[in-house]
Parts: C-alpha cells; structure tokens; sequence
C-alpha cells in the first residue's frame, strides 16, 4: 500500500502536469469507487480547473477552483497513471480524468480505494480522524513521544495508526526502527524516552530519504518516470528477509505479528 513517501512523490509529479488545468471530462466505470452519483460526481468535476494536489496522511487531495476536493486513497492494489489512452496500461480504470489540451489522469485497482468528493465541511470532518503528518514542523519530538505514550501496544502498531500518526505504513514502520536500533514488536512501555527521540530523528532521515528517491513502490507514474520506486533498492530491512543487515551482516529476520509482515534485524535491534 502506497504510504506518505509515495504519495509526497505523486503529488509533487502530478502538481508539475496538471496543477492550473481544467478537467475537460470525467467517466466512472465503477460507481461504488466514488461517493455521490456519477451524475453528480461529473456535475461537480467537469469544466472545474484543479487548483494545486495536496497530501494528508497517505491520500491525495485534489483543490477544484469551486471549493470542492476530490480525496483518493489508493490502498491495496490502487494505482493512477497519467498519459493518452495509448499509454496507459491495458486494465480498465475506475474513474479517468480528461484534461483539457492534454492526457488524462487515470485510476486503476480501486476496488478497495476511493476517489470521493467533499465540499469543505466534509472534508473537515474527514481529515480530523487523522492523527499529525510526520512531516508537519509543528510536530515535534516531545508531540511524538506524547502521543506514542497513550498507548502500550508494540512500536510498529502504534507507528501504522493513521489515529497516532498519519501517513506511516508497514514499509517505513520497520525502516525507520532499523535507523532508530530499536525491535518494532517492543511493547512501548518498555521504550525509554531517549530511544523515542532517536526514533523522531530516524522518522525524519528516512521519510526524507524515501521522497527524495521516490518511495520504495515501482508504479511509474508517467512513461519515462525514472523517480517513482527509487527506493526500493535502498530498503535496508523492508521485504529483505533472509538477506544479509548492511550494518553487520547478520540474515534480516522476517516474522509476522497481528497479521503484518515485520522485518528487523535481531543483533542491531535490540
């Protein structure tokens, strides 16, 4: 599932291409992929200009110049692609968005993702259930372990809680542990401030990193997009299992827990 690196990497791409320009058509193949009737959802999108693309957690916010957003969460299996119709992958998209004097932006996989509509209000109320962005500069080390301290579940659940901290996944959960030197399954009671600090700094450097290569998911975005999944090779436990730690060679270990996959190494984290 795609998390806030890839969808920093998304968004920024796709604000490059189409942030200014007036989405000339929209089709729906699969009307439980949006949220309001496809009459509506084309009344309230077609002949609007897309203002800018933002981010909140590990969806998208499309700004329509009428005030309406369109919010897209890809989950599992979701993927856009932004190109003519020759471009495109051969599987049938969910939702496509024409744009004027241009390709069209094209959601594929949204059987379990979404691409709703909200006027301000609702989007409100929505983006409220979401706990801080990692990235926010608000957001500093003692609101990080403050909100890590109201619960006593492991490291890496309370880390993927989009209620505790918005945009983290299963992906950079176990990557930004490494960093940090910390077990993700250690309950958090057993977690000393200091660690948690260290572990603030290891979110940074890691998120940093993973947006600045592109995310560790190999969907390209466009034909010819040479950034998106740059990452993925520089995962230094993440999908690893078996292979040697970079720090000390030791075999990375791969276990699951809660029905997650964890990936760790057992001599540097301890």
């Amino acid at each position: 599932m795609p998390e806030l690196p890839e969808m920093e990497t998304y968004r920024t791409l796709l604000n490059e291409r189409i942030a200014g320009r007036r989405i000339r058509a929209a089709e729906v193949t699969r009307e439980k992929t949006i949220n309001v009737p496809v009459a509506m959802f084309k009344a309230r999108t077609e002949e609007h200009r897309l203002a800018r693309v933002d981010r909140r957690a590990k969806m998208l916010l499309f700004r329509l110049d009428s005030g309406d957003t369109l919010v897209l969460h890809l989950m599992l299996g979701g993927s856009m692609f932004y190109g003519t119709k020759e471009e495109a992958p051969d599987r049938t998209a969910q939702v496509e968005l024409a744009f004027e004097n241009g390709p069209s932006l094209y959601f594929h996989g949204l059987r379990l993702g979404y691409l709703h509509i909200y006027n301000p209000a609702e989007l409100e109320e929505k983006l409220s259930k979401f706990g801080p962005d990692p990235l926010d500069p608000r957001f500093g080390p003692d609101d990080f372990i403050a909100r890590l301290r109201k619960t006593r579940r492991a490291l890496k659940f309370a880390l993927t809680d989009q209620n505790v901290i918005s945009g983290i996944g299963n992906c950079y959960a176990d990557e930004m542990c490494f960093f940090a030197g910390i077990h993700p399954l250690r309950k958090l009671t057993d977690v000393a401030d200091g660690e948690l600090q260290t572990l603030f700094t290891a979110m940074h450097s890691t998120l940093a990193e993973a947006i600045r290569y592109g995310g560790y998911m190999e969907t390209p975005l466009y034909a010819g997009d040479a950034l998106t999944g740059g990452y993925n090779d520089r995962c230094k436990v993440y999908d690893r299992g078996g292979e040697p730690c970079f720090r000390c060679g030791t075999p990375i270990t791969k276990t699951e827990s809660n029905g997650r996959k964890v990936f760790f190494c057992e001599r540097c984290q301890r």
